[in-house]
């Protein structure tokens, strides 16, 4: 039998004097009351409890072995009631992944929020896109921006992102509109190395087909994709990115998309976590509250339909 289960029959019994009244209290029988005792005795090799037709006592060994089990029981209340409360209010350090990128433009607005609605949650947010264990790296949460080859864990798609290829007004102006991919071999085009989510080959949808371009430049490589944004909106070539990024440069005009007609296929935006059941207040709380911060279309995009 459970031990803690026969310390709490134990624990009723002692307090109440009787089976019958502890077998009541706990809503078990006489005889699995009785039974529980006498499990616990055995297991203990001691009695417990003197038994007579008239009255039930307490030995020597069972009232030492009371007042320790009153201090068991209390202590494993005091246990389930953390538990509880960590469960009812979001509390406590929450550690999440997000690619630089998109952590950077996105996840820090997006924590204004969520801190306004849950205060007792504190931030750590660890910018990098190359995880491979959420449990093992410490991480409650984690955004991926791509397809997820890893199927083990859950994954919640917020949002999506387009890929476009642009560049500034100045630019184009000074070096022509590309109007088909293969015009960008005639182009300045500045390409993402040694990145996770993005290649130097640029992926493009030709009526329905996937084409790729090399875009290996001697003007600029980075393994970081803002750099590239930056240098685009200071005129220096083309780049392609998703549109997390360069959405707002393209509503504020700091940058124009070209080939439009050749977009590839959008880019997922998940969120991942490692268990669906028993979560915790403070990753449920984030979870439900990026669920509703991430509208369709993502607000990102609204270049796209103010021009329409």
């Amino acid at each position: 039998m459970d031990r803690l289960a026969s310390m709490n029959v134990f624990s009723a019994v002692a307090r109440l004097g009787s089976f019958a009244a502890a077998a009541e209290e706990l809503g078990i029988s006489n005889a699995m009351c009785s039974k529980y005792i006498s499990n616990l005795e055995d297991n203990l090799g001691a009695r417990l409890l003197n038994r007579t037709t008239r009255q039930l006592s307490l030995t020597d060994v069972g009232s030492a072995y009371q007042n320790k089990v009153i201090d068991i029981l209390t202590e494993v209340e005091a246990a389930e009631q953390c538990v509880s409360e960590l469960q009812d209010n979001p509390v406590g350090i929450l550690h999440i992944m997000s690619p630089p990128s998109f952590g950077s433009f996105h996840i820090t607005r997006a924590i204004k929020g969520y801190k306004k609605q849950c205060p007792d949650v504190e931030i750590d947010l660890i910018m990098s896109d190359d995880f491979e264990n959420l449990v093992d790296m410490g991480m409650d949460l984690a955004f991926c921006v791509g397809e997820l080859e890893d199927s083990s864990v859950v994954a919640l798609k917020l949002s999506s992102s387009r890929l476009i290829v642009c560049a500034s007004p100045e630019y184009l102006k000074e070096n022509g509109t590309p109007q088909i991919p293969s015009d960008l071999n005639d182009h300045v085009c500045m390409s993402m190395s040694n990145n996770l989510i993005f290649s130097p080959q640029w992926t493009f949808n030709t009526d329905g087909i996937e084409t790729t371009i090399d875009t290996r430049t001697n003007y600029l490589k980075s393994n970081h994709a803002d750099s590239l944004r930056v240098a685009a909106i200071n005129g220096s070539g083309l780049v392609q990115l998703p549109t997390y990024m360069v959405g707002l440069d393209i509503q504020s005009e700091r940058l124009k998309p070209v080939l439009e007609n050749y977009e590839p296929e959008p880019l997922p935006i998940n969120l991942i976590y490692a268990h669906r059941k028993h979560m915790s207040m403070k990753i449920r709380s984030f979870v439900n509250y990026m669920k509703d911060y991430f509208e369709s279309p993502p607000y990102w995009d609204n270049w796209m339909f103010e021009k329409r």
